[in-house]
This record gives C-alpha cells, structure tokens and sequence, in this order.
C-alpha cells in the first residue's frame, strides 16, 4: 500500500522564466516530505505534491529562499 499524498496550489510572483521556475522547484523540493514539484511560470503558480501534510510556513520560506514570494495561502 503506497503513502496518500496531497497536492497544494500556490500562487506567487516574480517569476518569469525557466530559470526562476528550476529555482523556486529546487528549493521547495528540500522541504522534507516534498515528492513533487510543478511551476507554471506563466500562470505565477507551483504545486506541491507531498507524502504528508506541510506547514506553509516551510513552502513560504523555501519560495523566499529562491527569490520569490508567495501570495496565497
């Protein structure tokens, strides 16, 4: 039996290219229990795939880290 995962949608700024969106996937993907990571650069958005639930706070910090910034949740 595999691990449930959940998926969560962000939306942030600044990014605008394959550059920003290899950035912010490297970063988020440190986060511990993170098995997935999706940017959508056009659509300013990223989607977390994880194999447990995330504090949003470490999402909002590994964003940050790259350069970015969330604008929701």
């Amino acid at each position: 039996m595999t691990a449930p995962t959940t998926s969560t949608t962000y939306t942030m700024t600044g990014m605008v290219c394959g550059h920003c969106a290899t950035l912010v996937t490297e970063e988020i993907g440190r986060v511990a229990g993170v098995t997935a990571v999706a940017v959508d650069v056009a659509g300013q958005t990223v989607t977390v795939t994880s194999d447990r639930r995330l504090d949003h706070t470490d999402i909002r910090n590994a964003v940050e880290e790259a350069g970015y910034e969330l604008t929701t949740p």
